[in-house]
This record gives C-alpha cells, sequence and structure tokens, in this order.
C-alpha cells in the first residue's frame, strides 16, 4: 500500500488549490492507494491534523470545485522548522507521524520558505536514512522563485491587477478638470515587482494605462516622486499611480516604515508590509495641496478566482499532476518547474529540478534590462512576458447569483 500527503503554506492564491486538484488527481492516476492532506501545513502535520481527501474528491464534480475555489483548502501555515541542530526533536515528530500512517511521499504547495520546508525534510531524511521523500510544487503571486518561468498563481494576479486597474483609470477620470486627484494603487511585493509590472497590462487603445510604476528593484527618492508627479499634473489634471508595498528608499528603509515605528515581522523575519500607498498620498497631498486617494489591492489580487486566468489555473493544476508523478517514482528534494520554450505561440514544459537547495530562499527579481527607469515604466520585453499567462477565462459555476467554492468539513 502506498500512500502521500500533500499540503499548502505561505500566502494563498486564486489558483493554489488547482495544484491540490492536480496532486490529488496525479496520485491517483499513478496508483497512490491513499492521499492525505495536512491541515495547515507542517504546522498541522506536527500536531497529526491529517484528513482523508478520499472523502471529498472521489467525486469528480467536488474536484472540478476545488480547481474554481480560492484560498487553500488545506488551511496554511508560516512556520520555520529551523536548523536541524536546534530542532531535532521537531524533525523525529514529523517522521514519526508520517511513519504512523505509512506515508511514503510528502509534497508542499508553496512559494520560498515552502521549499525551504522541502528542503529541510529531505536533507533530514537522506542523513538519517528515512524511506520518505519529499517533493516542491511551486506557488506564489509575487512570481519571485527561481529556475521557473514563472509561479502558478501569479498569472491570476496579474489579471486580477490589469482588469482592476483599467476600472480604476476610468473611475479617476470621470471628473476631468472639476476635480482632480491623484490615486496610488499599492501592490504586493516585497522585494520583487513583478505583480506590480502587471499594472502595464491595463494599457491598450481603448485604456491609457497607468501614468507611473515604481518597482522595489528601483531605490525611491522621495523629492523625486514629487517633482515627477508635479510634471504630470501639468500634462493632465488625474493620475494613476502602481506602486509595490516594498518600495524602499535609497537607505532601504521601506516606504510604509515612514508611517509606522516598528512594523511587525512573521516567522520568518519579514516584515509586515502596508500603508506604502497612504504613505504617499498624504506626502503629495502636503506638499502639493491636491486631492488624493490610496487604494490597496491587499487579499483581493490573491484570492480573485472569479477573475482567474484559465492560463493559469490549467498550468496549476498540471504542476500538481507532475508532482505526483515525481513522488510516485520515489524522487526527492525536487522541483516541479515550467520551462517557457515559446512565446508566440505561447508553450511551456513542465521540468523537474533537482537540486532544491538553489531554489529555497532565494529571490528572482525582474531583470533591470526590462525596466524603463527613466519614465518609471516597463519596457515592452516585461510586457510581453506577462501578456500569456493572463489569458483565457475559467467558467464558475454559480448558484444564487454568486459563485461556489468547497470548504473542509467542520
Amino acid at each position: 500500500m502506498k500512500s502521500l500527503i500533500v499540503g499548502q503554506s505561505g500566502g494563498p492564491t486564486s489558483v493554489i488549490n488547482a495544484s491540490l486538484a492536480g496532486v490529488y488527481y496525479g496520485a491517483k492516476k499513478k496508483g497512490f492507494d491513499k492521499v492525505y492532506g495536512m491541515v495547515n501545513g507542517i504546522e498541522g502535520l506536527l500536531q497529526d491534523h491529517i484528513i482523508d481527501l478520499d472523502e471529498y474528491f472521489l467525486d469528480k464534480d467536488n474536484l472540478e470545485l476545488l480547481k474554481r475555489t480560492p484560498s487553500s483548502f488545506l488551511g496554511s501555515c508560516r512556520f520555520k522548522l529551523g536548523s536541524i541542530k536546534d530542532h531535532e526533536e521537531t524533525y523525529e515528530k514529523v517522521f514519526e507521524i508520517l511513519d504512523k500512517h505509512s506515508i511514503d511521499s510528502l509534497i508542499y504547495i508553496g512559494g520560498n520558505d515552502s521549499m525551504d520546508t522541502v528542503e529541510s525534510l529531505s536533507d533530514y531524511a537522506e542523513l538519517k536514512k528515512k524511506r520518505q521523500n519529499f517533493i516542491g510544487v511551486p506557488k506564489t503571486i509575487d512570481n519571485d522563485l527561481p529556475i521557473t518561468d514563472h509561479c502558478p498563481g501569479f498569472g491570476s494576479a496579474c489579471k486580477y491587477i490589469a482588469t482592476t486597474l483599467r476600472e480604476v483609470i476610468q473611475d479617476n477620470n470621470c471628473y476631468g478638470t472639476t476635480k482632480p486627484t491623484v490615486a496610488i494603487v499599492e501592490i504586493m511585493g516585497r522585494h520583487a515587482g513583478w505583480l506590480t509590472s502587471a499594472a502595464a497590462l491595463a494599457k491598450d487603445e481603448t485604456c491609457e494605462g497607468v501614468d507611473a510604476i515604481y518597482l522595489p528593484e528601483i531605490p525611491f527618492n522621495l523629492d523625486t516622486f514629487v517633482e515627477e508627479t508635479t510634471e504630470l499634473l501639468k500634462k493632465k489634471p488625474s493620475l494613476v499611480i502602481a506602486v509595490s508595498e516594498g518600495i524602499k528608499t535609497e537607505d532601504d528603509k521601506f516606504i510604509c516604515e515612514l508611517n509606522a515605528s516598528n512594523l511587525a515581522v512573521d516567522s520568518f523575519g519579514h516584515k509586515e508590509l502596508a500603508g506604502c500607498a497612504e504613505t504617499l498620498c498624504k506626502i503629495l497631498k502636503e506638499k502639493l495641496g491636491i486631492k488624493t486617494r490610496a487604494i490597496t489591492l491587499s487579499t483581493l489580487q490573491r484570492a480573485a478566482a472569479h477573475l482567474a486566468s484559465k492560463t493559469d489555473l490549467d498550468e496549476a493544476y498540471n504542476c500538481g499532476v507532475k508532482g505526483a508523478e515525481l513522488a510516485f517514482d520515489g524522487q526527492s528534494g525536487k522541483m516541479v518547474y515550467m520551462d517557457r520554450v515559446s512565446n508566440d505561440p505561447y508553450k511551456i514544459e513542465y521540468k523537474i529540478f533537482d537540486d532544491i537547495h538553489k531554489i529555497a530562499n532565494i529571490e528572482k527579481k525582474i531583470p533591470l534590462e526590462w525596466i524603463d527607469v527613466d519614465n518609471n515604466y516597463v519596457k515592452d520585453e516585461l510586457v510581453n512576458y506577462l501578456r500569456p499567462l493572463i489569458q483565457g477565462e475559467v467558467k464558475q459555476i454559480y448558484k444564487n447569483g454568486v459563485p461556489q467554492h468547497i470548504n473542509m468539513k467542520k
């Protein structure tokens, strides 16, 4: 009898459950007798909180509903295992629980921190000659995992951002010169500006697009920002500006820190960023005396399953299927990734990266040559990279006028 357990970790996306559906389908197709889910990731596994996924997804209709359900069906966590030297008892507990349920393989769906967990567990298994194997399936709207061309979840977030900004631009322009407004839209992105760069996708022959894009890859100067905004206002009465939440001054200080004395820190040591748009709006209002509006997309950009990219959902699902195949073959310490072999027509291949150590805790940033620094915008190369990822719409399952989702039984 062969068994697999799967977990989800970190910030959810609108298609992370499509990867879960892919893992389940792929595992059953390959011949796993049992497929378990760990509730709230590795933290839940340590509490022996697992469920039998057959109870939910032997029903194919439920599996289709899962693919259209945002957030993490199994729940999530931000739990760091720590070093083997200092936390060996924690590692032993993980393997005790895996042995208790006769689990052969573990698949973790997540981003940088989740790949850190896959790395740590596979290293410990090799060190202690454990029988289990560990596979990573990529996920993150931030698109900052190395090796893979892009990450499942990113394309849908881009589609939401581009759509929302088109609507914000329409709204912001409606008063013309009677009520000029600078709207600053804050988009997720700590050190990498991939998501914020999607603001460029709002522009086409029917929409003038955003007026400026500020990314964390480029140091941010407040005085220059005020000057540049002043110049833009001479050309048009109302502006829409997209900013990454993680833009920093030249002395490495987050803009949102200018409004806060001490930002909270999570278990991985990441500062919890918020308030960048609000800070910049306050500065513009004080210096220029203009009306400003801060718009923070926050969790909306990662939870909007109603606006998911079909390309993204299909790729998330296929990555899950590929992960299950690797697990069945007994491979360990590896991650599924996507290789773009053609952009026109768009085509990707699903491949295996053999060394998780070259992925975990490494952030991929936008190539500087894709950023138009002089005009606070992005170049065509970046737009061409992004455009295929937002193609196609996912048909939702509606009841009483609202989309239906599937949730874990209480």
